[in-house]
């Protein structure tokens, strides 16, 4: 695959991010759609905030390589392993991305009543300066940052169908994210969040 030329980073500041808006054709775009929504094994779990369980506004999967174990906000997500969809998306973005992943975290949101809150990926079994890369399929969400020391410092990207968001550097410490609720959008969206996952001792 011929990388495609990098464009502007997104952040003014602390961190990098990049979008790249047609990374799949349509017609990938479809199949990748339609195959995840039916052999991903999706699930809905509970996750702690401010330390009481609240169910996740969206379902959820994790894949990846078989000692990658994932937690997160009072979970723990063990990998399924890679199907050939998720391998053959994989492949394509790691070209890019010129980075090697070795786990998946997998959000469909079922509508626009289905979103995730302002977070940072920090958590130490990503690293120091984590690589995350976004693929978005299905419907067209907004996608939010917002500087952590200055909450009126904000930017916005809407995420199409066959989109890559590949986040990097710093960006985890400097910068929230999050996907709001929007009403009107009655569509559902898959992500794919590919992930370098460190054991905990390593670090």
């Amino acid at each position: 695959m011929n990388p495609l030329a990098f464009p502007n980073n997104l952040l003014p500041k602390d961190g990098s991010v990049y979008f790249f808006p047609a990374l799949f054709s349509p017609e990938e775009s479809d199949r990748y759609f339609d195959q995840l929504r039916n052999e991903v094994q999706w699930k809905q779990e509970p996750i702690l905030i401010f330390g009481k369980p609240v169910m996740q506004p969206r379902l959820t999967a994790w894949y990846g390589d078989p000692d990658k174990s994932y937690r997160y906000s009072g979970i723990t997500m063990h990998p399924q392993h890679w199907t050939p969809t998720l391998l053959e998306i994989k492949e394509k973005v790691e070209a890019v991305a010129g980075y090697t992943f070795t786990s998946a975290l997998l959000n469909l949101y079922r509508d626009g009543m289905d979103s995730m809150g302002w977070h940072r990926d920090n958590e130490k079994e990503l690293g120091e300066n984590p690589v995350i890369a976004s693929v978005s399929l299905g419907a067209v969400r907004t996608f939010q940052f917002r500087y952590a020391a200055d909450k009126a410092l904000k930017n916005s990207v809407q995420l199409h169908h066959g989109s890559l968001l590949l986040m990097q550097d710093e960006t985890q410490h400097y910068w929230y994210h999050r996907i709001p609720k929007e009403p009107r959008i009655s569509a559902p969206r898959i992500n794919i969040t590919f992930r370098n996952l460190f054991s905990r001792e390593a670090r």
